[in-house]
């Protein structure tokens, strides 16, 4: 259960001698106790050092506009690029989906049992295939067609219903490729699932490019939306072995088990604030 008196912090800096013994030394002497630590450096001599802070202090509530005022004083002796998460606020996401309804279910699923702690604030569809399920569950459903030939419109409807009531979209195996004009509004807040192990197998139909291949593995990879098609930082990945019996048809229903359970992690791990990017990477203290 999300606790009103913990907070997050996640930082990035050049590594050096003492970062993590002064910011420990800094929530000591702020009277909060640290629950969780998590801390990697790509290395030792001149890389860069990754943080990850939960810590609980009485009335954080009231006290964290302070505590962050006075951590940017540390953060700037360490040239940290950091930020403040506190657990309490749920994250809002918005859910895009095209026909196939596999990725949808498994994170409604999820929501509904509370393994993922957020507001599903709407499910948004090309096509009417899940309103059913959608409304049958209280959560808003919204149908916006798009026009192959202006896809702009439907982007303009689907900002219009994003804005100031998000903060995190997922593409639930959305089969629409989003404008850099779109992404513009949520960088690295949009998660994708691909139906590959990336960088294999880029594009349309990878389940019948992978049988013709012959493929012994097939997988599904979890990343964050850039303007590069399929090219985004990877939060998650992961495979299942597959052989010589299994035709296009197979491939696609053993896919679509990876699938759900890859996407699910991503959306679980960026929603407890567990993922730090880096360049076209990612740092993820799962």
């Amino acid at each position: 259960m999300i606790h009103e008196n913990r907070g997050r912090l996640l930082i990035a800096c050049p590594d050096r001698r003492g970062i993590v013994a002064s910011v420990a030394q800094f929530l000591y002497d702020r009277e909060a106790n640290i629950a969780a630590s998590d801390q990697y450096s790509t290395d030792v001599e001149g890389g860069t050092l990754f943080m990850r802070i939960e810590f609980d202090r009485d009335g954080l509530v009231t006290y964290e506009e302070q505590l962050c005022s006075e951590f940017s004083q540390l953060a700037k002796s360490y040239e940290m690029e950091w930020r403040y998460a506190p657990a309490r606020q749920r994250k809002r996401v918005a859910v895009f989906v095209s026909k196939e309804l596999h990725c949808l279910q498994e994170l409604l699923w999820e929501w509904q049992s509370g393994q993922l702690e957020c507001d599903i604030a709407m499910v948004v569809s090309n096509h009417r295939d899940a309103e059913p399920l959608v409304q049958s569950l209280g959560i808003p459903f919204h149908y916006i067609p798009v026009d192959p030939a202006d896809k702009t419109r439907a982007e303009r409807e689907q900002l219009q219903l994003l804005e100031g009531n998000v903060d995190l979209v997922v593409l639930a195996r959305y089969m629409q490729i989003l404008s850099g004009a779109f992404l513009a509004h949520y960088r690295e807040r949009v998660i994708n699932i691909h139906h590959s192990f990336l960088p294999a197998f880029i594009g349309r139909n990878p389940y019948q490019r992978a049988y013709d291949r012959g493929v012994k593995l097939i997988g599904a990879t979890a990343h964050y939306v850039t303007e590069d098609l399929d090219e985004g930082p990877i939060i998650e990945q992961d495979v299942t072995r597959v052989d010589h019996r299994y035709n296009a048809s197979a491939l696609r229903i053993a896919g679509r088990q990876v699938e759900r359970a890859v996407l699910a992690r991503a959306v679980k791990w960026h929603l407890e604030d567990k993922v730090i990017v880096h360049g076209n990477k990612t740092i993820v203290f799962a």
